[in-house]
């Protein structure tokens, strides 16, 4: 839970700024250069991005995200289907409900499956991408006071 309005919070996770804060001090995605400074409302859905590159702790090449947003809805969520370097499948689906005027939800699905020779550390990577969005789920949160 989220305390914020749901235009809030659309604002904040649409935007790479507040995406990055979210994954930080793990990670920065760093958007090809025609896609810089735009929103997740800018993106062509259905169109790859291009190479989004992930840094580790926002400064060392750790892999690149092939990302393309398959679905869009302004204001309540997204979804994005791509492969990475690390995985065959990447599949996250981000959904905003409102729960009163101050508090919004925001669930995360992910669905992935690693490259062959990463298969054998399926449960490690697993376990860190569940950490990783409670992390965000928190640094979202403490970004509006919570």
């Amino acid at each position: 839970m989220i305390p914020a309005p749901i235009d809030a919070v659309w604002d904040r996770v649409s935007r790479m700024e507040g995406i990055n804060d979210e994954l930080m001090p793990y990670l920065k995605m760093m958007l090809p250069r025609r896609h810089r400074g735009k929103t997740l409302a800018d993106i062509e859905v259905g169109t790859s991005v291009g190479k989004v590159r992930l840094l580790f702790g926002g400064l060392l090449p750790l892999d690149y995200d092939e990302l393309t947003i398959v679905e869009l809805t302004p204001g309540r969520g997204f979804r994005e289907e791509s492969s990475m370097a690390s995985m065959r499948v990447w599949h996250h689906a981000r959904t905003l409900t409102p729960l009163t005027l101050e508090r919004t939800e925001v669930v995360d699905t992910v669905a992935l499956r690693p490259r062959l020779l990463l298969r054998p550390a399926a449960p490690l990577l697993a376990r860190f991408v569940e950490h990783l969005f409670r992390h965000r789920h928190r640094r979202l949160a403490a970004h509006f006071g919570g």
